[in-house]
């Protein structure tokens, strides 16, 4: 799937891979430095007596640190050695956005959801990335592999997600206990895909050049997922009087729900495919926005 400039990717790569070898670098690189950011945030935390938070950032410096592992035997496996740092020709995007950790360290109103949500961004962001190298490289073997890098990704993005909501919940038991008992109409997933639809028709129309191209090539695509999308996912029926942002944020939300609790292969597998073109979408939404 293509990637034109993203809010996830500040700027495109500034080149594409040339050999497996250089693959395997990068992502072992990439994998470190999330690894070394996360300590750093969890040793701030800790230091300021925020206990919560620095348990957080410990458990995500773990799970990147489990990733460079994963990197380093794939490499093993497939070349017969370790990834080589000196392979690295070009800077790889931010694994974490420098604003996001500034706030981290300054903000009074950081919480672990809060935090969660930054992680399940930059797990977003490479995934772009990846999605990225491999839609634009012309060695069948590179693309093969980036598209694995991106669906590993996209795997990160699901964990993190689940533990995202956890934290919700935990932050929000008194209200939610609060809540009205009254069941809410609910809709499914083809019903906010057309809706959304709808949305892109009409920003489409407010574009001009490559922007309203690509809007119309995301509408196609969406009309495509509501399709597929018949009797699919729950959700709040005020969901349809949403921004085109919250509407796709939800939808992501709701494909990566339904392939955590899928036991059918056949329907794992698609939900795990909509769960992706629906992450790509919401990049693109986001970039739309941020312009």
């Amino acid at each position: 799937m293509p990637f034109l400039r993203t809010s996830l990717l500040s700027a495109e790569p500034a080149g594409v891979l040339q050999s497996l070898d250089e693959l395997f670098a990068l992502a072992h690189a990439m994998e470190q430095e999330a690894a070394k950011r996360y300590d750093a945030l969890a040793e701030d935390m800790r230091g300021q007596g925020k206990d919560d938070l620095a348990d957080v950032f410990t458990k995500l410096a773990a799970a990147e640190r489990e990733h460079v592992d994963s990197v380093t035997r794939w490499s093993q496996s497939r070349r017969g050695k370790s990834p080589d740092s000196a392979l690295v020709r070009w800077e790889a995007p931010e694994t974490l956005d420098p604003e996001a950790a500034a706030q981290v360290r300054t903000s009074r109103l950081m919480t672990p959801y809060r935090a969660l949500a930054m992680a399940v961004r930059n797990e977003e962001r490479a995934f772009a990335f990846w999605s990225y190298l491999a839609a634009y490289s012309d060695d069948p073997d590179i693309k093969k592999a980036s598209e694995a890098m991106a669906k590993e990704e996209l795997g990160h993005v699901a964990t993190l997600r689940k533990e995202r909501r956890r934290a919700y919940h935990r932050e929000h038991e008194r209200s939610g206990a609060e809540a009205s008992s009254v069941p809410l109409r609910q809709i499914d997933a083809q019903r906010l895909e057309l809706r959304l639809v709808m949305q892109l028709g009409d920003m489409e129309q407010r574009l001009s050049g490559p922007a309203a191209i690509r809007t119309r090539d995301i509408r196609q695509q969406t009309i495509e997922m509501a399709d597929a999308t018949v009797g699919l996912g729950s959700y709040p029926a005020s969901m349809e009087h949403k921004g085109p942002l919250e509407i796709a944020e939800a939808l992501v939300d709701g494909y990566l729900d339904g392939a955590e609790r899928s036991s059918d292969a056949a329907h794992l597998e698609s939900l795990q495919q909509l769960a992706e073109r629906a992450i790509s979408r919401l990049a693109w939404l986001r970039s739309l926005s941020a312009e």
